[in-house]
């Protein structure tokens, strides 16, 4: 008999405790309730009467727009002994690219003091005072006014031969 029950405890896979699944999720729960509760208390613990500060007056405060242009990266003022010697117009101006339609008002990509090249159409005041009177295929004219004589003729480089 003691081997018939042997073979029987044998044969049955051994399971889980069956009481396990309620204890664990009793546990849980009281955990969950347990955090719950703390935080609710901090929470209430943390709070304090609300009390107005007082705001402080202050004085304005000064600036000095030279200081403040300096710092900005404005040059210095020149004085008139010190002023540097004009440019010549055709200097200032490097003509890059042009494009040059048939029948219709063209553009030219012109650098001016060694800025980034800006695209200006014909007809278009330049800095300087100046006006892109016309443009051709191998270069442009700036002049007073776009009625007026050319005063600056500007040609594109020769391309690099290799």
């Amino acid at each position: 008999m003691n081997k018939a029950l042997r073979a029987r405890r044998l044969a049955k896979p051994p399971s889980s405790a069956p009481g396990m699944w309620p204890a664990l999720a009793a546990g849980v729960l009281w955990l969950a309730a347990g955090l719950s509760a703390g935080y609710w208390a901090l929470l209430a613990w943390g709070r304090s009467p609300v009390t107005p500060v007082a705001a402080v007056a202050l004085a304005p405060v000064g600036s000095d727009a030279a200081a403040v242009a300096r710092a900005l990266g404005a040059a210095a003022p020149v004085s008139a002994a010190e002023a540097p010697a004009p440019v010549a117009a055709a200097a200032r101006y490097r003509l890059l690219g042009v494009v040059d339609q048939a029948g219709r008002s063209g553009a030219a990509l012109i650098a001016i003091d060694g800025q980034p090249p800006k695209p200006y159409t014909v007809g278009a005041v330049l800095e300087g005072g100046l006006v892109l009177q016309s443009v051709s295929r191998l270069g442009a004219q700036l002049g007073a006014s776009s009625a007026g004589p050319a005063t600056v003729e500007l040609s594109l480089p020769q391309p690099a031969k290799n």
